[in-house]
């Protein structure tokens, strides 16, 4: 089982304002143990602040600095990339780029079906393996939620004609809601209907974080979090991370109202919004169940969803979900919380398959520190280069790069010094091997795993930054398809 022990010497609340920190504040925070005079951190225990919750504190408020420098270039670098791919695929011959440029459309629109996104140029499949039929259980279950995990990154039009034209299943919407972390409607969602004459599930499929997107990548560094308590009892069930809360739409108050209305009228709010949504639609047949998944954020938002189900005690819900399909999840709360998820789980009988491909960065983060900052819970599907899977407690190298960036004492330096130049020519070997694989693998697999040139040129970034292109949705997809997964699914339900 995974970690059981409750929150120990960490703040119960932590608020992290990033803009608001200069070099000197970062500089006085390693330094100084008092957090009182720093404008950037808001915490419930704000006075002696071990080195180490400093220092983690340190590394999460620069990286969001950086990011958030860099946040302009970074999504004006996506945009232009994004069009010049979808040029060279809309004018893929000659003959093409003429009657394109008769037309006066050399570029397809963003909104338009034809427009696909970075993520749909790393991996071009939009169909499912043939050779996976919905008799086969767990296997088709995790394949239909990664590729519909997938498709979420694509626009609206685009993710209407995938699923109606390619999947062959019911489009039931895609929404844009109000994400109170970036103050504006990014937290994007969409429902597809896997129905026949044995069959009918509604995939709720959650947008991950978007690869240019500073706001995104700020999100999964955060440190923020927020106690969770029950809305009648008022008992703590644990503490859950602030971004990813916001980002459901739910205030950043230590109870959320089972209803709720936006005073403002300016937006949906994703959890409220989904979970009426899903009362209509359940409501009309008592043989629709439905699935909750999404890769890297959406994964995140994926299992907080039936989290403040849990809360609320919505049986009606509750009762109907089949499971949860999570791809490159970041942690979203501390052990408490882990501890508070797994025995409702159980107790209604709801899957949880979190899946984890080999140094894959997000599912490190936010950092679990041994007094349990943050922690997953329930076990991991990890699969390593050779998608061999294995149900884990505990990923290896739990937390990325362990070493942080601050001084410490000399021997614990030059340990973790050591223990990092490890793991990164680990990880570095691994993307070496893999960017090797992308040249044969559809040969030995058949067309269907092909690899274009953008991923096997995305896939050399992982030499600059280690496990960076372990978070393609590409391998997640080969995953769910050529996985030996070396455990039945049946013990998840114990995990």
């Amino acid at each position: 089982m995974a970690d059981q022990e409750e929150t120990k010497g960490s703040p119960s609340i932590l608020e992290l304002a990033p803009t608001k920190a200069g070099v000197r504040d970062l500089s006085q925070l390693l330094r100084d143990s008092d957090l009182t005079e720093r404008d950037f951190v808001q915490s419930s225990d704000e006075t002696q602040v071990k080195l180490k919750y400093r220092r983690l504190i340190f590394v999460s408020t620069l990286m969001q600095k950086l990011l958030i420098f860099f946040s302009r270039p970074l999504a004006f670098m996506g945009r232009v990339i994004e069009m010049f791919l979808n040029f060279l695929s809309y004018n893929h011959c000659p003959c093409a780029f003429i009657k394109n440029l008769k037309r006066g459309t050399l570029i397809p629109r963003r909104d338009s079906a034809e427009f696909v996104s970075y993520i749909g140029f790393l991996d071009r499949r939009i169909k499912l393996e043939p050779n996976i039929k919905p008799g086969d259980g767990f296997k088709y279950y995790s394949a239909l939620c990664m590729m519909a995990s997938k498709v979420a990154y694509e626009n609206k039009a685009r993710i209407e004609h995938i699923v109606k034209d390619h999947l062959n299943m019911e489009f039931l919407g895609f929404y844009s809601c109000w994400n109170d972390y970036q103050k504006k409607t990014t937290t994007e969602v969409f429902l597809l209907r896997d129905k026949s004459d044995d069959r009918d599930t509604i995939v709720v499929a959650f947008r991950g974080t978007e690869p240019f997107s500073a706001d995104d990548w700020c999100t999964d560094w955060d440190l923020s979090h927020h106690p969770l308590r029950d809305p009648k009892s008022h008992n703590l069930l644990g503490n859950v991370h602030d971004g990813f809360m916001k980002a459901l739409g739910l205030s950043k108050v230590d109870e959320w109202p089972a209803n709720y209305k936006d005073g403002t009228g300016k937006q949906n709010l994703a959890y409220y919004f989904i979970r009426d949504k899903l009362k209509t639609l359940l409501d009309t047949s008592d043989r629709t169940n439905y699935i909750v998944t999404g890769h890297s954020l959406g994964g995140a938002l994926a299992i907080l969803f039936p989290t403040i189900l849990f809360c609320h005690d919505e049986r009606f819900l509750l009762e109907r979900l089949q499971g949860v399909y999570t791809y490159g999840q970041p942690r979203v709360g501390d052990g408490m919380l882990g501890n508070f998820m797994e025995r409702k789980l159980k107790e209604h009988n709801i899957r949880y398959f979190r899946f984890v491909y080999s140094y894959d960065m997000v599912p490190r983060l936010p950092y679990d520190d041994k007094d349990h900052w943050y922690k997953h819970f329930g076990k991991a599907l990890y699969y390593n280069p050779h998608y061999h899977g294995a149900a884990v407690t505990e990923l290896p190298n739990k937390n990325y790069f362990s070493i942080i960036l601050a001084l410490a004492t000399m021997v614990n330096a030059v340990y973790e010094m050591v223990r990092s130049f490890v793991m990164a020519a680990k990880m570095i070997m691994s993307a070496v091997y893999e960017l090797g694989r992308c040249f044969v693998i559809h040969y030995t697999r058949g067309p269907y795993y092909k690899e274009g040139w953008v991923l096997c040129t995305t896939r050399i970034t992982g030499l600059l930054v280690p496990g960076v292109s372990d978070h393609s949705p590409q391998d997640y997809v080969n995953c769910t398809c050529l996985g030996q997964p070396g455990f039945p699914p049946e013990e998840m339900m114990d995990s």
